[in-house]
């Protein structure tokens, strides 16, 4: 019998492969979730580089948010890491979510990633 984390690791490979089948040479919007937190980074796999980052635990974040584990500190982040990409010149990427399920802070950040621009 599996464990939750082989479960999940299971998961997360399976997604990670059908998004570089699927990906076209566009980078990479990979979301990682704890407890307390939320991280979201853009990667270029072709280079094997982060290009963009952001995450709760950022100076410039930890003003604006009163708590760093709910969906209102997601969305912001979202917005955060759309607007950065923006900047470097990446508009479009493919969503990773990784082992997680599309819901709450996961979907928060990806909404709030198309509403600042990101399309994917």
């Amino acid at each position: 019998m599996s464990t939750p984390r082989e479960l999940f690791n299971k998961r997360k490979a399976r997604v990670r492969t059908a998004l570089k089948n699927a990906a076209n040479g566009k980078m990479r919007l990979s979301v990682f979730r704890s407890g307390k937190h939320i991280y979201a980074q853009i990667i270029d796999d072709v280079k094997g580089s982060t290009v963009v980052s952001a995450s709760t635990l950022d100076k410039d974040v930890r003003d604006n948010i009163k708590k760093s584990s709910t969906v209102e500190a997601a969305g912001f982040i979202g917005k955060v890491v759309a607007e950065k990409a923006m900047k470097s010149g990446v508009n479009e990427v493919v969503f990773d979510r990784g082992g997680y399920i599309y819901h709450g802070r996961v979907k928060a950040l990806a909404d709030a990633a198309r509403a600042a621009g990101l399309k994917f």
